[in-house]
């Protein structure tokens, strides 16, 4: 989450990954995916600023995590490559 401030002074957190644009006219205005607008104090650099320190913390978090053990992830094999299965009645 960023921290922003709107323009009457209160603080409000947001989460980045909803911000689908930002404008800066000259008041700088977030526009979330679902169309809600906040304009808030901070700049258009200060807030793409606050974003890449965000996106920065969280990567820097998963280099903190232990090692993953036992079933890791994999990709589904493409239909050519599965077994096929006939179900009865289907």
């Amino acid at each position: 989450m960023i921290v922003v401030t709107r323009l009457n002074g209160t603080r409000f957190a947001l989460n980045p990954d909803l911000i689908e644009r930002i404008h800066e006219s000259p008041d700088t205005h977030l526009v979330t995916l679902d169309g809600a607008v906040y304009v808030v104090r901070e700049s258009l650099a200060d807030v793409v600023e606050l974003i890449a320190n965000y996106r920065a913390f969280v990567l820097r978090r998963a280099q903190d995590l232990p090692a993953a053990t036992g079933h890791l992830l994999s990709l589904v094999p493409p239909p050519e490559d599965r077994p096929t299965t006939i179900r009865p009645g289907k």
